[in-house]
């Protein structure tokens, strides 16, 4: 029980890393160097998230320090889709 528990709190924590990492990085980074190189970009962003998480995933029950690594692959492949994001649509 505690298993599908601890599996289906890290599918959201990963599922909410990844589409905050895309609507940022497509709203706020669009114009930066992050646009320019976002595969290299998404790479540092998820090993980033993944060393900052560890230590507070890896001490909460249910979760652990395999549930920070898949959060930082959410962020990192959010950072790559939404650096590839076509550009939204200005509304005046």
């Amino acid at each position: 029980m505690f298993g599908i528990i601890a599996l289906i709190l890290s599918v959201i924590l990963t599922v909410v890393a990844y589409r905050g990492a895309r609507d940022f990085t497509a709203r706020r980074l669009r114009y930066t160097r992050v646009a320019e190189r976002p595969g290299m970009s998404g790479i540092l962003a998820g090993i980033a998230a993944g060393v900052l998480s560890a230590p507070v995933l890896g001490i909460l029950p249910l979760v652990g320090v395999g549930t920070a690594m898949l959060v930082g692959a959410g962020v990192g492949t959010g950072v790559v889709v939404g650096a590839r994001a076509p550009l939204p649509d200005a509304t005046y």
